[in-house]
């Protein structure tokens, strides 16, 4: 296990100081988080030794791109659980949701649930297909402190519903939903369940198994790797609902002017040549991560998130959203200043204190809608951040809503 006050060592940008000398204080992590120097090191390798594509060619640097690639895809496989034939490498979770839902054979009148607390990418692709398709789309409601209504849920799913989409964890507030038991409903009802899993696969230990969900995504950017590197799990046995959305090379087996016979899986689902750098760096990631332990980031997220909500706790402009209670959450925290934008209170932060939050709706747009906010203000932590930063934290907020309160 590494040792959490020193990995802040691995991480080249931590480095950075302004023309002031205030070190970077980064609660960006909800949006993508930064790299250390084995996953830099692991891509450049790649380029630098043994750039060839995979799957092609007989000669030795195609060889061992193809092991590099395939290793990496074991590698990650392992990590939440399931074969590596069970795990498409993708762009990231907006591309394995947006698979899944062009590759399903729907039929008119099917029927798609999923929650009002989703991110844009687990929604905008349902009301699309719903248009393209004729099917029937549904949203199931939320709990007061943001968790998806199991209740609303099960009223929403008929027997026409082919597929529940809900995320695991809300990338507004934090909140962690039952996914497993949401599974066993969409199951006793007939219908498939796709998890949205991008806020969830970084900060605690999953098994895809253990969840009983259908298919899973996520993007390597979020959990210390590259951009344009994500993950689609598809449980065995559950490939046969899909068709491949696209067509290229690598995913067939045959080939004939008028016919083609599919590849066997995952390479079905992956068209073309792949980012073999981007998943030599997601492996490495996922080796980083596992060093660390899941449990160990998890229960440092929940301090952080603790003294986070403390803190805004004790300002009385402040309003938070979602659940009080740290163990309900990860490491997302989003609030308000009451009257004020979110933009100029995130401008100020980034000012005075080098602090990077998020303001906006996050893609969350209905969501705010339902809290009835215009914008929320996300703070969202990760391994590396620290107690300190929220000192400083504390102290820039603090000298923030005076000075707007003096304004005011």
């Amino acid at each position: 296990m590494k040792n959490l006050s020193k990995l802040r060592e691995d991480f080249p940008i931590l480095s950075r100081r302004r023309r002031d000398g205030k070190p970077l204080i980064y609660f960006d992590n909800a949006a993508t988080s930064l790299k250390p120097r084995q996953v830099i090191d692991a891509v450049r390798s790649y380029y630098e030794s043994c750039s060839a594509n995979v799957h092609r060619g007989v000669y030795a640097l195609s060889q061992e791109a193809t092991d590099l690639y395939e290793e990496a895809r074991a590698e990650v496989a392992r990590f939440i659980g399931c074969k590596p034939s069970e795990l498409v490498f993708v762009k990231n979770t907006t591309e394995g949701i947006n698979l899944v839902a062009y590759g399903i054979k729907w039929k008119p009148g099917d029927g798609i649930v999923s929650s009002v607390t989703e991110h844009h990418s687990n929604m905008i692709p349902w009301q699309i297909i719903s248009r393209k398709f004729g099917l029937k789309l549904s949203y199931a409601k939320i709990t007061p402190f943001g968790r998806i209504d199991l209740e609303s849920l099960e009223e929403e799913i008929t027997k026409n519903t082919r597929l529940v989409a809900v995320c695991h964890v809300s990338n507004v507030l934090g909140t962690v939903n039952d996914v497993k038991r949401i599974a066993r409903i969409a199951h006793d009802h007939g219908a498939l369940l796709l998890v949205d899993a991008a806020q969830s696969v970084p900060h605690m230990p999953i098994n895809v198994k253990d969840l009983e969900c259908d298919f899973l995504a996520f993007s390597g950017h979020k959990l210390l790797g590259p951009t344009g590197i994500g993950c689609l799990y598809i449980r065995e046995g559950v490939e046969g609902e899909l068709d491949p959305p696209f067509g290229g090379g690598e995913m067939i087996a045959h080939v004939e002017l008028d016919s083609y016979r599919l590849n066997e899986m995952p390479w079905r689902f992956e068209p073309g040549t792949p980012n073999i750098a981007g998943a030599i760096g997601l492996a490495e990631a996922v080796k980083y991560l596992k060093a660390v332990g899941l449990g160990v980031i998890r229960e440092h997220e929940r301090r952080l998130t603790a003294r986070t909500l403390t803190i805004l706790e004790k300002l009385d402009q402040v309003e938070v959203y979602g659940p009080r209670n740290p163990d309900e959450r990860c490491g997302i925290v989003s609030f308000n200043l009451k009257g004020v934008s979110g933009d100029l209170v995130a401008a100020l932060l980034d000012e005075y204190g080098n602090i990077a939050v998020r303001s906006g709706f996050h893609c969350a747009q209905p969501l705010h809608t339902i809290l009835g906010i215009q914008s929320s203000i996300r703070a969202s932590f990760y391994l590396y951040n620290t107690m300190e930063e929220l000192d400083v934290f504390e102290e820039t907020l603090s000298r923030i809503c005076w000075e707007l309160g003096e304004q005011g």
